[in-house]
């Protein structure tokens, strides 16, 4: 029986910049259970070259509503544009957090709906501003729930045009119930093999279709740009005004 053929020279994506949003409920500097495996993702997008930024949400004024700038729709104060301009920067986003009634938590729907928000602009090929980029998501719990949050977040992000490459998402939960945390000790979270192939094979997925769209230029413009078809360019569609 032949091996499974292996990858001969270790990949380096240096070039490509990663953001991760972790979602916990808790701010700094607080122990989230969600950064602990969070971490171990960076690590390991940081030792082949990509850059990271991070983002713990609920340390910033983010205001509720589906606006790119919430101050012109009756808020005082919203820090999301100057987030937006970080998550925009990067090739990668990584959406984490923890699992509460078996569903994300209340923070990782407004970033959601934040990032909603900010869909309709649209980037120098006049597609829309998310096109180019890929998504991933990370959970850690004590209930059941991981892959429910992952399909919910993992279809928004999609939706809002970001590429999802195979098995994009990873988790943790313990036993069903009260019990500990990914980070406390003798929870198993940071040993468990499941959970590290799961990590590792989402992390580097990310990085390689990262990187194969990057060289490519971006995801190809023909049939999906929307200044275009504003415009009346219809690929494919009859114009009613030249019948």
């Amino acid at each position: 029986m032949s091996r499974p053929s292996q990858s001969a020279q270790r990949p380096d994506f240096t070039g490509l910049l990663a953001v991760y949003v972790n979602c916990t409920l808790k701010r700094s500097p607080e122990r989230s259970n969600t950064q602990g495996l969070v971490d171990r993702s960076i690590d390991l997008m940081r030792d082949v070259g990509v850059a990271v930024d991070q983002i713990r949400a609920v340390d910033h004024d983010i205001a509720t509503g589906v606006y790119p700038d919430m101050t012109e729709h009756g808020w005082a104060t919203d820090e999301w544009p100057r987030l937006f301009e970080r998550i925009i920067a990067a090739d990668i986003l990584v959406l984490a957090g923890p699992i509460w009634l078996g569903d994300n938590s209340s923070v990782m729907r407004r970033v959601i709906e934040r990032l909603y928000g900010c869909s309709s602009i649209l980037g120098d090929k006049g597609q829309y501003a998310y096109y180019g980029r890929v998504g991933g998501a990370l959970f850690t719990g004590n209930e059941d729930g991981v892959k429910h949050c992952a399909m919910n977040v993992l279809y928004s992000l999609q939706h809002l045009g970001y590429t999802i490459p195979p098995q994009a998402d990873a988790g943790w939960i313990g036993e069903a119930g009260p019990g500990p945390s990914y980070l406390d000790d003798g929870s198993g979270g940071p040993e468990n093999d499941f959970t590290n192939r799961n990590t590792t094979f989402m992390t580097y997925n990310l990085m390689h279709v990262a990187a194969m769209i990057k060289a490519a230029g971006g995801i190809p413009a023909y049939g999906n740009q929307r200044s275009q078809w504003d415009a009346g360019c219809k690929p494919s569609f009859a114009n009613p005004d030249y019948r």
